[in-house]
């Protein structure tokens, strides 16, 4: 079991690191444009992330909620509101379904308050995260970041 930590920037706002994957952001700062070596990819609106390096991210119908990231499709629950699985990795919540807690062998633990990620522990395997499970933690973050951003301008 080993632990990797997620970094934020001074205000703790912008996750800007995970593990040893830096998060860069554009020059307003409003949106990351890195993680680690990939170039993220946005819409001409600027919006909504259509890649991760050469990963393509497809949306829904409507537009609203990723379908699917490469080759990995996305569930949803019933209500179609909470990301249920990435790829191979299933999601699971907290008691009171609002915060993603486990993403496949990964258990995401927050600070003190509860509000925010703080690491995200990696069961049975190596010091860092793999490729893929950094990418599945990567769009599990993002997703939880833009859905808190929309409920913060409501």
């Amino acid at each position: 079991m080993a632990a990797v930590l997620l970094s934020y920037d001074r205000l703790g706002s912008r996750l800007t690191a995970v593990g040893a994957n830096p998060i860069e952001y554009d020059q307003l700062g409003s949106r990351p444009s890195r993680l680690g070596d990939r170039k993220l990819a946005y819409d001409r609106l600027g919006s909504r992330l259509r890649a991760i390096g050469d990963l393509p991210i497809e949306y829904d119908r409507l537009g609203s909620r990723i379908k699917s990231v490469g080759e990995w499709q996305l569930k949803y629950d019933r209500a179609g509101s909470r990301m249920r699985a990435i790829g191979p990795y299933t999601i699971d919540y907290d008691h009171l379904g609002s915060r993603p807690r486990a993403v496949g062998p990964m258990t995401i633990d927050y600070d003190r308050l509860g509000s925010r990620p703080h690491q995200v522990v990696v069961h049975g395997q190596a010091a860092t995260l793999d490729d893929a499970q950094l990418l599945a933690i990567f769009v599990v973050l993002f997703e939880l970041e833009r859905r808190e951003q929309e409920d913060n301008r409501r």
